[in-house]
């Protein structure tokens, strides 16, 4: 399988995302932790980033902190997902809507891209 293969797409969940967004990774036949799990629970997001970088893994999010291409620039991460839904959306939409954002990517490589998920759109940063 080429290295842009789904299969070897790695997550690193953070804990502004549901619990069962894991869950929901790991059905799908995604390799996912949640940062809850792994020791990261309330740590600044820094570190929520080096630790990610270490283990080549693509950072879920819905902290828009992680948008910022300054403080996370573009072509140097292993990626970042930004979710962007309503606070009254239901947990399954959420990983629903997420499934189907990944859906959208599946061909491509997540290192060094920022991507923003919301109801019905993808949007994708890549480096210029």
């Amino acid at each position: 399988m080429p290295p842009t293969d789904p299969a070897y797409w790695s997550f690193l969940v953070d804990e502004d995302m549901p619990r069962s967004t894991v869950v929901a990774l790991r059905t799908a036949g995604y390799h996912a932790d949640d940062v809850r799990d792994v020791g990261l629970r309330s740590h600044p997001d820094l570190e929520i980033y080096a630790y990610a970088q270490l283990h080549q893994q693509t950072i879920v999010t819905a902290d828009m902190g992680f948008a910022n291409i300054v403080q996370f620039p573009l072509g140097t991460h292993a990626g970042i997902v930004v979710t962007r839904f309503p606070n009254a959306i239901p947990t399954v939409q959420v990983n629903r809507e997420l499934m189907k954002g990944l859906a959208a990517l599946e061909r491509q490589s997540l290192a060094g891209i920022l991507v923003i998920i919301e109801v019905g759109r993808v949007r994708v940063r890549r480096l210029s």
